[in-house]
């Protein structure tokens, strides 16, 4: 008989920080995408000393999580984008998918110095992160006009 192996999680690490991990890690690597993200709370708190580098990480995943985005929707033969609310698990998964695809965007640095910087960025309503939020957020509201369809 198989037994379940208990899921070793590092008592420094939060749920939403394990989540972040698996989104970073990229081939099954996963010692790497931790290493990676120590790296970058090290980096954030020498950046930003009066505040506790994981409340600046928390602070910046909820500053890119979208309230609303639009899903298309065929009615009557059109195609319409319709603006819908967005479910809190897939607010985070956007948010985390998006901070790491901006920091991945960036170059000539190391990871956890791209992620700190785009990280920082969030925090201060900058980056690409962020403006990915704002651009689905003038989608949502520049088809406003088609909400009723959502209820079909």
């Amino acid at each position: 008989m198989s037994q379940k192996r208990a899921l070793f999680v590092p008592s420094d690490s939060t749920d939403l920080q394990e989540k972040f991990i698996n989104y970073l890690m990229m081939a099954g690597k996963k010692h790497l995408a931790r290493n990676i993200l120590k790296e970058t709370l090290s980096i954030l708190e020498k950046k930003e000393p009066e505040k506790k580098p994981q409340e600046v990480f928390e602070f910046a995943v909820r500053n890119v999580m979208p309230n609303i985005e639009v899903r298309p929707k065929r009615v009557g033969g059109a195609i319409y984008q319709i603006p819908v609310e967005v479910h809190p698990t897939r607010q985070r998964t956007l948010a985390i998918r998006w901070i790491i695809q901006a920091a991945r965007s960036r170059k000539g640095m190391p990871m956890s110095q791209r992620l700190a910087s785009e990280l920082l960025d969030a925090t201060n309503d900058l980056g690409s992160a962020y403006k990915k939020k704002e651009n689905v957020r003038q989608m949502a509201k520049a088809n406003k006009a088609f909400a009723h369809f959502a209820r079909f």
